[in-house]
């Protein structure tokens, strides 16, 4: 399966737009961002968990990380509720279920293999975000190695300029920015390849963003 697999494209998804799809699990539906292979792929996709629903135990060989967007999403090694960001490194094994529902953001298959930092964080805890004083843009690091940084941000009304080197993923939690016309809303997700670099009209409400750069040298 190929979904936004150019990599060198500029390309965006409005995923409220999209229709859900089945996984092989009952109760768990996805929308597909990018894809490249089967059910074993290198992927970025929401995944919605029904209440009550689960996912058989399987282990993470290219690594996952994922964003909880609404609800509470589950495994033995805890409770998520919206806002947590977790990565579970190459090797990591879990079952996930939620019992009253959640939607994450995740990504799969796009790990340094030597990564072996298992951690999760509250992203939108006040104690994080004022570190930088309500200044036009807040950020916090999330996670930074030699392939990639990921960043929580928070940006007021205005201009933005936004890109890297090794490219760049911005997905929208809250708020709107405009770019070419298009207008970007929550749950919107963005992709600029390496070294394409744009500049985002924010909206009067501002916005908040998770985003991923430099990743993208190494696909």
């Amino acid at each position: 399966m190929q979904i936004n697999s150019d990599f060198s494209k500029r390309v965006f998804v409005h995923a409220d737009k999209e229709p859900w799809h089945p996984s092989p699990m009952k109760g768990v539906d996805r929308r597909m961002l990018d894809r490249i292979g089967g059910e074993v792929a290198r992927a970025t996709t929401i995944v919605r968990y029904a209440a009550g629903s689960s996912f058989s135990e399987h282990s993470h060989d290219g690594g996952e990380e994922f964003v909880v967007l609404e609800g509470v999403f589950q495994d033995e090694h805890g409770d998520y509720p919206a806002g947590t960001y977790v990565r579970n490194p190459p090797g990591t094994a879990h079952t996930p279920r939620s019992d009253k529902g959640c939607t994450i953001l995740v990504k799969l298959w796009q790990f340094d293999p030597t990564d072996t930092n298992q951690f999760s964080v509250d992203i939108v805890s006040s104690d994080l975000l004022g570190a930088n004083g309500g200044t036009e843009v807040e950020k916090v690091l999330l996670f930074e190695d030699q392939r990639e940084r990921v960043t929580y941000e928070t940006w007021q009304t205005g201009d933005m300029s936004v890109g890297a080197q090794g490219g760049a993923e911005i997905f929208v939690l809250e708020g709107t920015f405009i770019l070419g016309g298009e207008t970007f809303t929550r749950n919107s997700w963005l992709r600029l390849p390496e070294n394409d670099f744009a500049t985002l009209d924010i909206g009067l409400e501002g916005a908040s963003i998770w985003m991923k750069t430099g990743h993208l040298l190494f696909v």
